[in-house]
């Protein structure tokens, strides 16, 4: 009989790190109270942080931020934000100094209890919750002003609930501070939020991890238009992927595949079918106005009739 990840008191980690060994939250004194942590493992993502955290610290009870070995001031920088905003109360950020595999082939070859796993990581990052649900975050996703209200809404909703919600994202190419270009021809609507139990821990999938859930659960999903992913054009894009060519050979990468298009489309100037290029008032920041002007105001529902060609109508 196969004992689930989440059962018993934690993990230990087969490098012996005693100080990363992983002990449940629902196993910590005093248990879980009621609301929800956004969690965010990052790197070198300091550029965006301005735009990512001030919504989301307001959205959520808490944030637990991880920075994995960035070399670009990305703690500092999202200490100094969480600060200015009046925020730092809702903030706290850890350190994981080992370095951890990139999805695919690396990722498969690492033993899953390993403090270089992407699994062990994850697992370690959310054993730092202290509320009974929690949001899986990106360092590079921000939330539109409709968005913020909707999370901040559900986040005290979901604190003592058994679900878990489909968050919509958009990518969000940045060529400029007032220039860019956004992805409504792909439908990405992924599991963002969790609740904190036994139930839902990570394990290994085979290019990346993935969190474990019941097999009866209710799920949500949001509508669109709420979230935007941030893509620096003259970023590395892809540099947490072994290799970015097997995008067109998995079934399970047919979102990387899409960016993978959309982004060498971008970098030879072209601009794919579902693409919108946007560009700011002056004075504005690109994403500012996507984020608290553009998406609000764009018609609904966005309708793709082929998310492979992106092939896009907004109907109002």
């Amino acid at each position: 009989m196969t004992v689930p990840i989440g059962a018993g008191h934690g993990l230990t980690n087969l490098e012996g790190h005693n100080d990363f060994d992983i002990v449940w939250p629902w196993n910590q004194p005093g248990g879980l109270r009621r609301g929800a942590t956004a969690v965010l493992r990052v790197k070198n993502e300091a550029p965006g942080l301005r735009f990512v955290l001030p919504p989301l610290l307001r959205a959520c009870d808490h944030v637990l931020l991880v920075d994995n070995g960035s070399d670009d001031g990305t703690g500092e920088e999202a200490q100094r934000v969480a600060d200015e905003h009046g925020l730092g109360h809702r903030f706290t950020l850890k350190q994981y100094p080992f370095q951890v595999a990139r999805a695919g082939a690396e990722h498969l070859s690492v033993n899953e209890r390993s403090v270089h796993s992407l699994a062990y990581f994850y697992n370690w990052c959310f054993s730092h919750v202290r509320t009974r649900y929690s949001w899986k975050w990106d360092g590079d996703m921000v939330l539109t002003t409709e968005g913020e209200v909707s999370m901040s809404d559900l986040s005290w909703q979901v604190g003592t609930a058994e679900a878990v919600i489909r968050f919509p994202r958009h990518g969000l190419y940045i060529e400029s501070d007032r220039t860019a270009y956004l992805d409504l021809g792909l439908r990405n609507i992924e599991e963002w939020g969790f609740p904190m139990s036994p139930d839902y821990v990570y394990t290994k999938a085979p290019e990346w991890e993935i969190r474990t859930t019941p097999e009866r659960i209710e799920m949500f999903a949001l509508p669109q238009g709420l979230c935007v992913e941030l893509k620096w054009l003259d970023g590395d894009e892809f540099a947490h992927w072994t290799n970015p060519e097997s995008f067109a050979t998995s079934i399970r990468n047919r979102r990387k595949r899409r960016e993978w298009l959309v982004w060498n489309a971008l970098q030879e100037g072209q601009v794919p079918e579902g693409v919108v290029e946007i560009e700011s008032p002056e004075g504005v920041h690109v994403i500012d106005h996507v984020t608290h002007t553009w998406l609000p105001r764009a018609p609904r529902p966005f309708v793709v009739d082929d998310p492979d060609h992106a092939k896009l109508h907004l109907r109002a």
